[in-house]
């Protein structure tokens, strides 16, 4: 069956969470470095990632640090800045090209609007919040495809996980395609599961041509 929709992952797929993680140090009162490889480390033991926080305060309570944060107008909100380059392009072409497109992906309910606000085009957005379930429960890749929409064969789901992405939207019967960058996406390059992949690519330029090819020839 040929891809007929193609749903992208938030963080590390089309937006890059280097600042947003830079945030979260700053407000720890710790050095960018120091989070970055206790965040290493977490994504190397296969943890949630917010145990990183209890890294460095185990009483650590996300929603009332966002609370504080937004209190004192420092947030951690998507922002235009934090796109990668490559993702407007390729949601554009892919748009042109007739796909169904969307994003889903774990992120709190008003990541959908920041999404739209900064320059997100699609047929939908979706958190998991909004969804009521969070990768990698097969409940959220159900949810996805009824918001496409079309059978689950026929969607393409990008992201840069293996055990949030790849492996469960392969479980669900999606095309699971892979993209290496960011923390998850270098560590988890690396894992034999990666060949569970339909498609491994480097940058979000490659993929309108690539899914061409698993369409006609998966």
């Amino acid at each position: 069956m040929a891809i007929t929709a193609v749903v992208f992952d938030v963080g590390e797929t089309l937006i890059n969470e280097a600042r947003l993680w830079n945030g979260w140090a700053a407000y720890l009162g710790v050095r960018p470095d120091v989070f970055q490889s206790a965040l290493d480390d977490v994504i190397a033991k296969g943890q949630h990632h917010r145990r990183v926080f209890e890294r460095f305060n185990p009483e650590f309570d996300i929603d009332a640090a966002r609370q504080e944060r937004a209190a004192r107008g420092d947030t951690d909100v998507l922002d235009a800045i934090d796109i990668y380059p490559d993702a407007l392009p390729c949601l554009r072409r892919l748009r042109e090209l007739g796909y169904v497109i969307g994003i889903a992906g774990n992120q709190p309910r008003d990541a959908e609007e920041a999404l739209k606000r900064i320059g997100f085009e699609v047929d939908f957005i979706a958190s998991s919040t909004s969804l009521g379930a969070e990768k990698p429960s097969p409940d959220f890749f159900v949810k996805v495809a009824e918001m496409a929409n079309v059978p689950s064969s026929s969607i393409a789901y990008v992201g840069d996980r293996l055990d949030n992405d790849v492996l469960p939207a392969r479980e669900a019967g999606m095309v699971a395609i892979f993209i290496e960058r960011g923390p998850w996406g270098r560590a988890h390059a690396k894992r034999p599961e990666i060949a569970r992949a339909n498609l491994a690519v480097t940058s979000l330029a490659e993929l309108p041509k690539a899914l061409a090819k698993i369409t006609f020839g998966r």
